[in-house]
């Protein structure tokens, strides 16, 4: 009966938190340099993200274009179980280079971490990546 007891207990907290990272996701950021989304580079301005609930793609699109799909990772801050403080977009910056990394919504544990390309592979070996924070904003 215990062993039940802790198993059902366990399954639980398996399902909460895929619940928590299922949300559907809709942000603003307006971001103050050009950068590269897995390895496409795209120009500064104001961006629309969205990722539906179940999902691993976002939808990143600038104002009046056509919205364009990339795959996310679930991952957890680096402080554990701790809810991230600030909506925001996180970038690697080598040099004068900035690679979109992260996405994070105010109240979560888990954000959404996009693959790095080859290019930002290649870079990293040489340079030393240094985090930028852009603030977004919930829609």
């Amino acid at each position: 009966m215990k062993k039940q007891l802790f198993a059902l207990l366990g399954l639980g907290m398996v399902l909460a938190s895929a619940s928590a990272y299922a949300q559907s996701i809709k942000l603003k950021a307006d971001v103050p340099f050009n950068f590269v989304i897995t390895g496409r580079t795209v120009p500064r301005g104001e961006y629309n993200i969205r990722a539906e609930s179940d999902t691993h793609l976002l939808s990143i699109s600038a104002a009046g274009q056509k919205p364009s799909l990339f795959l996310a990772n679930p991952c957890l801050s680096l402080k554990g179980m701790e809810a991230s403080q600030q909506t925001k977009l996180v970038f690697d910056r080598y040099g004068d280079q900035y690679f979109l990394s992260e996405i994070w919504m105010k109240g979560n544990r888990v954000g959404h971490k996009l693959q790095k390309s080859r290019r930002e592979v290649e870079i990293a070996q040489n340079k030393t990546a240094e985090q930028v924070i852009v603030l977004a904003q919930l829609r």
